[in-house]
């Protein structure tokens, strides 16, 4: 807050200035404008407040022209407006008689949805001293606390001359959303009284998404009247001039592409028109590499993006590709559940395999419509967990092992004590084994219409299918290949359909027109090896969790944990890391395949912790364990000596 004070206190000692020399009107250079620069329409893409740049999510252009008079076929001035995330630049040709000149701008914006500010150099060619045109440098603010509430400030400084121009305005949403906008500014320069200065004010009135009604009336009487059609990444916009005796002076015209904004053709999409395709060739996880990492897809994306689609009336199926898969039985249940609701929403599933296992097929069987390869395969042979043991090569080797450990189910040091499975861990993993073969025998006999008993007399006596015994046995409803998608969807659905990719449906998800930041969840992944530097990192995991205890623009946080324990230490910087979160903001814990022992150390503190049935978490004692020679070195003739000092060096 206290920069934002300072800024306002810069544009208003900047405005007050006395000038050797006025600049030309404010409201005659940006008569293109059809509202406050920070109300409406990105202020010329930030060629006015090139604080409007950190605000653009894509590339935006726009073109504007006037007529001469009401002639609607006249072509007078013109602009060209383009912008980036950051970066714009804009030039504008203005005719004055048989005077014209060419204003070029090129600004910068940075900063976020709250607060951002920019910096802009202009210069000018034509006539340029003749219309009062000076070499410019405009730096501006855009403030927005709240949905309800933008500020903006303009600071224009001639690098030529001693002329100084300020300019505020004030933006107010009463619903906190586009439907309604009132909007009023002013400008001041030169020994202008504050009494004396321009302004306009005026209201942007959404009649439905995607058409705006935007009316503006200066002082002096003067007054325009503006229509917006938007068309997502186009739009066509109309404003009607009225000089001061209310009589209409002229017109002006833009046309813009760029990102998309919301469009009042949403509302006529054929429901159901499209389909969503998700190809899972590779690997599943939580991670990429930016660059040469193709096959691996992030798992959150994957969720967000069905339930985008799920979400949205035009999308009528979602495809799945699950060919050459990797993926882990926990992630497979969380996109079969996510697939499930969609399906509950009315959407309609299609899986596609080509040579399945167990997990693909648990997933897959969450269709309605489940198509294999006509020369693929199913292999369904349950779930086996076993270890290796290796006391006997140690002892072959000459080498001891002495086991220490806290209770009887923490049996992981038992590879190296034992010769087979102790009771207690013959017990927990025929408990694990039973649980997940359960869990997809009742999913699966639930989606595909089987009796348990005929499901376990699949994978008992038949456990490998060729496609027509797959279609026979009930397991899949049909043979196709993801090739022929198009063409199976129309056969299956009945009519033809477009495709759609998870980049449009967010981009169509993040089209909103919201003033301010929105409330943030944070996402926190606690991966791997609980250890100080590998794994889950814990020191650097530490500070982000004390950063994000500390940042009011996070509201929550979900910690999402799938460790299969480790290091005492590097847990308990974690846990304690994560206690400070949850005294300041709520804490949802979510579980992965495994948060066991220091993985559940982690995740204690939540508010809420979230597993998945497949999920292996708890915590059932402590271990370590030492390796000793038992007659190694004698074997290979080795020595030692040495020289010490302690009693136990």
């Amino acid at each position: 807050m206290n920069k934002q004070v300072l800024v306002v206190a810069a544009f208003l000692s900047a405005a007050s200035l006395s000038l050797a020399q006025p600049l030309p009107d404010y409201y005659s250079r940006y008569s293109f404008l059809t509202s406050s620069p920070g109300a409406f329409a990105d202020g010329l893409v930030g060629f006015v407040n090139p604080a409007n740049l950190a605000l653009l999510r894509q590339m935006e252009n726009r073109f504007y022209w006037s007529t001469e008079g009401t002639d609607a076929t006249s072509f007078h001035d013109w602009g060209y407006f383009t912008g980036v995330r950051g970066l714009g630049f804009g030039m504008l040709r203005q005719n004055v008689g048989n005077v014209s000149v060419k204003d070029y701008r090129i600004s910068t914006g940075f900063g976020t949805r709250s607060f951002a500010m920019g910096f802009g150099y202009g210069w000018s060619t034509g006539n340029f001293d003749a219309l009062g045109r000076e070499r410019l440098f405009t730096t501006g603010a855009l403030i927005r606390p709240s949905r309800h509430l933008s500020v903006g400030l303009l600071g224009n400084f001639s690098l030529k001359s001693s002329a100084r121009e300020g300019a505020a305005e004030i933006g107010l949403r009463p619903f906190g959303s586009p439907r309604l906008t009132l909007f009023a500014d002013g400008a001041l320069q030169n020994d202008v009284q504050l009494s004396e200065a321009p302004w306009s004010a005026g209201a942007v009135l959404q009649v439905v998404s995607g058409i705006n009604l935007v009316g503006r009336s200066f002082k002096g009487e003067a007054f325009t009247l503006g229509l917006a059609l938007n068309l997502g990444r186009t739009e066509v916009a109309a404003q009607a001039h009225f000089d001061t005796n209310q009589k209409h002076a002229f017109n002006s015209y833009m046309l813009r592409l760029g990102g998309r904004q919301p469009s009042f053709t949403d509302a006529l999409v054929k429901r159901n028109s499209r389909y969503l395709p998700i190809a899972l060739k590779g690997r599943v996880d939580y991670h990429k590499f930016i660059f040469g990492d193709k096959d691996t897809h992030r798992f959150l994306e994957i969720l967000n993006g069905i339930r985008a689609a799920a979400n949205d009336q035009a999308t009528g199926v979602i495809a799945l590709n699950l060919s050459r898969a990797n993926i882990l039985p926990e992630h497979a249940w969380e996109i079969r559940e996510e697939l499930r609701a969609a399906r509950e929403k009315g959407k309609k599933i299609f899986v596609f395999l080509d040579n399945a296992d167990m997990t693909t097929y648990h997933l897959a069987s969450v269709a309605d419509k489940i198509f294999l390869d006509p020369e693929g395969t199913l292999m369904l042979e349950g779930y086996r967990l076993g270890r290796t043991y290796l006391k006997g090569t140690l002892e072959k080797l000459g080498l001891g092992f002495d086991e220490w450990r806290f209770f009887k189910y923490k049996s992981a040091m038992e590879t190296l004590s034992r010769e087979s499975m102790s009771a207690a861990d013959r017990e927990q993993y025929q408990a694990f084994v039973d649980d997940w073969y359960e869990l997809v025998r009742a999913e699966v006999c639930r989606s595909r219409k089987l009796t348990e008993q005929g499901f376990d007399a699949l994978i008992d006596d038949e456990v490998f299918f060729m496609p027509d015994r797959a279609v026979a046995a009930g397991l899949v409803d049909s043979l196709a290949r993801w090739s022929a998608l198009a063409e199976t969807i129309q056969k299956s659905a009945g009519q033809r359909m477009r495709a759609v990719s998870f980049r449009a449906l967010e981009e169509e998800k993040a089209s909103t027109l919201q003033w301010g930041e929105r409330p943030k969840i944070a996402v926190v992944y606690a991966l791997g090896v609980c250890d100080l530097e590998e794994g889950i990192r814990a020191r650097w995991l530490e500070g982000v969790l004390h950063g994000l205890a500390k940042n009011s623009a996070v509201k929550a946080i979900v910690f999402r944990a799938d460790s299969p324990g480790g290091d005492g230490l590097a847990s308990d910087l974690v846990a304690e890391a994560l206690a400070k979160c949850k005294a300041k903001k709520p804490v949802i814990v979510s579980q992965g395949q495994v948060a066991g022992s220091g993985g559940y150390w982690i995740s204690m503190y939540g508010d809420q912790i979230v597993a998945g049935p497949n999920t292996i978490t708890g915590s059932i004692g402590v271990i370590d364990g030492w390796i000793y020679d038992n007659g190694m070195s004698a074997k290979l003739g080795m020595t030692s000596d040495h020289v010490q000092r302690g009693a136990h060096a």
